[in-house]
């Protein structure tokens, strides 16, 4: 794993996260450090599901693999932002 991987890592959940708050609905009480950890995950296990599925990986941007990453985003931070909005009752 080098610095580059590293990196590019956390900018894909950056903007993965953020696509997944943006179409979620509502208000996310939730920071945007943990918006980013949200995002790493998503696409790490969107990628690990497209692989399994067979979805080809191409030179350019596979769509379908990008979709599932911010389907899973929006589902990862409707789960935290209700745990965070639980802990506070």
């Amino acid at each position: 794993m080098t610095i580059q991987s590293i990196l590019g890592a956390i900018v894909i959940g950056a903007v993965i996260g953020a696509l997944g708050r943006l179409l979620l609905p509502g208000r996310q009480p939730i920071g945007w450090l943990l918006t980013i950890v949200v995002g790493i995950v998503a696409a790490l296990i969107g990628t690990a599901i497209a692989q399994v599925m067979g979805v080809a990986t191409t030179p350019g941007i596979d769509w379908i693999e990008l979709i599932m990453q911010v389907v899973l985003a929006v589902i990862g931070v409707g789960i935290v932002a209700g745990l965070k909005r639980g802990s506070r009752a």
